[in-house]
């Protein structure tokens, strides 16, 4: 009789696939038992040293993969809370949290604190964060006394990005509706920042105003009131990215002159800054921009990159039209995560780019990313490449020329089975499957010794619908895609599909759900 896989790992790999951000179940006990990352979506990546960053779970590498370790803290297992941001400058490690919170019926992104680390992430302090209170609705700046809209519940606040700055001991956040925020003490109080209104192109202290700040909500308030990217490059300057454009200070945040999608070739492609990455180089750091067309502020942006290599004297557009999301850097090279159009790099300054779509795996053709894949995330550690998709982890030594793709390794046969892990011998994932949206569905396997494979799927009626077949595989784990498609190279119709799997002499047998 064949032997059939048990529901819990399917229910594991289906939390653990890329539509999924849930946490995985029993997750820190999973965690233990997994050789590499706890999500296939890899949403962040920071890179320090020879250490790997890896969100949206927090765990980390610093053998280039060969070895994996999850951070010791209670924030993430057991909670809705997952990786936003993370910065980590020497032992200092900050991390911001967030979650969907679904009590309206809507995903609404939400503020779920920090974590913070002084001794390289060996050990981590919650912080949560201070929320202003309904009174406070005045904000000093420097000569003027502002009205402000208080920031009181946490949704809609979420830390799209934060920076530590190591020599004045801040750390900075991008918090969307709740703005541009710093603390001077480790994260115990943070104080509003005022950025310039959507008006004005500048603000000082010694200047009178009398604007609210207040992020735009229902048709009011200000566009740049709004915080989504922020950067203390290696001078000191401050840089903030707005729905309404990039803002400098170099006085610590105190003045501050904002630049935007002017419709010229020294402006930004788009007034939107989703992410600003210093690249260290010797003289003066470019500071390089993912800028969006925002959409409500004018008819000449953009979607493209936006660099300045004078801080902020002059900008220079590039890859216009691309849909640019994070930076990373080794040496003169510029790598750019396009989000859906793939991945991007320069080897000289962004004059000519080279792009890279397909990611598959130089030692095991069959495992492949999904077609049309996302890449959120790129970080360089000295050994590799690395790449953050919402299909997996990706790591390249030459490059960009060849990968090597990290995905959830759930064992079939781990050596102590436990209700998140049982012991199989094969399962299919993402589980229920759609084809339009997931591509194909993975049926995994492991080889006791070298065989050739034949998979059989069947009907809810046992009708044969499709059969695969890999000759020669050595021992070891594999798996086989099966993209909905029949033999006749039709889309099969929702139901349930039940295959066997032959190799070796054995059979064993699983179900998938296919489900449009």
């Amino acid at each position: 009789m064949p032997r059939s896989f048990l529901p819990s790992a399917l229910l594991l790999l289906t939390l653990a696939a890329p539509r999924a951000q849930a946490q995985l179940s029993d997750a820190q006990r999973v965690a233990e038992m997994l050789p590499t990352i706890l999500s296939n979506s890899v949403s962040n990546l920071h890179a320090e040293g020879d250490t790997l960053w890896v969100g949206p779970f927090l765990n980390t590498t610093d053998d280039d993969g060969r070895t994996w370790h999850d951070a010791p803290t209670d924030s993430l297992f057991g909670t809705p809370n997952r990786v936003f941001s993370i910065d980590v400058e020497g032992d200092v490690v900050w991390v911001g949290l967030g979650f969907n919170d679904n009590s309206s019926g809507d995903a609404v992104q939400s503020a779920g604190g920090f974590l913070v680390s002084t001794d390289g992430g060996r050990s981590f302090t919650y912080r949560f964060p201070q929320l202003d209170a309904p009174t406070d609705t005045l904000e000093q700046y420097g000569v003027s006394r502002l009205g402000a809209l208080a920031v009181i519940v946490p949704q809609q606040s979420p830390p799209f990005d934060i920076d530590y700055d190591p020599v004045r001991d801040q750390v900075w956040v991008a918090g969307w509706a709740s703005g541009i925020r710093r603390s001077d003490d480790g994260g115990r109080t943070w104080r509003r920042v005022v950025l310039p209104p959507d008006d004005l192109d500048a603000i000082r202290p010694d200047v009178a105003y009398d604007f609210v700040l207040e992020p735009q909500r229902g048709g009011r308030g200000n566009l740049n009131h709004m915080g989504f990217a922020v950067l203390v490059d290696e001078t000191g300057t401050v840089w903030a990215g707005t729905p309404r454009g990039v803002n400098r200070s170099t006085d610590g945040g105190v003045s501050w002159q904002r630049f935007g999608a002017e419709g010229t070739a020294n402006s930004l492609t788009g007034s939107w800054v989703v992410s600003i990455e210093e690249q260290p180089l010797a003289g003066r750091n470019p500071v390089w921009m993912a800028t969006w067309n925002a959409g409500e502020v004018g008819e000449n942006q953009q979607f493209g990159v936006t660099v300045t290599r004078d801080g902020g004297e002059t900008f220079e557009q590039k890859l216009v039209g691309v849909r640019a999301i994070d930076f990373a850097f080794r040496g003169e090279t510029v790598y750019v995560a396009g989000r859906e159009d793939g991945l991007f790099l320069s080897e000289d300054g962004g004059e000519t780019w080279v792009s890279v779509i397909d990611f598959r795996d130089r030692a095991d053709p069959d495992r492949v990313l999904r077609p049309g894949v996302d890449v959120l995330s790129v970080a360089t550690t000295p050994g590799a490449l690395w790449v953050g998709t919402d299909d997996g982890l990706l790591k390249s030594t030459d490059g960009g020329g060849t990968w090597t793709v990290f995905r959830v390794e759930v064992p079939l046969n781990p050596e102590t089975p436990t209700a998140a892990v049982p012991r199989v011998e094969t399962f299919a994932y993402p589980n229920p499957f759609s084809p339009a949206a997931d591509a194909f569905v993975r049926i995994r396997y492991e080889l006791p010794r070298a065989a050739g494979v034949d998979v059989r799927i069947f009907d809810f009626g046992m009708n044969l619908v499709r059969e695969l077949h890999r000759d020669g595989q050595e021992a070891g784990v594999h798996e086989i895609r099966w993209d909905g498609v029949d033999k006749d190279g039709l889309r099969v119709a929702n139901g349930a599909y039940f295959y066997t799997l032959k190799a070796g002499g054995e059979t064993f047998s699983g179900k998938i759900l296919v489900v449009e």
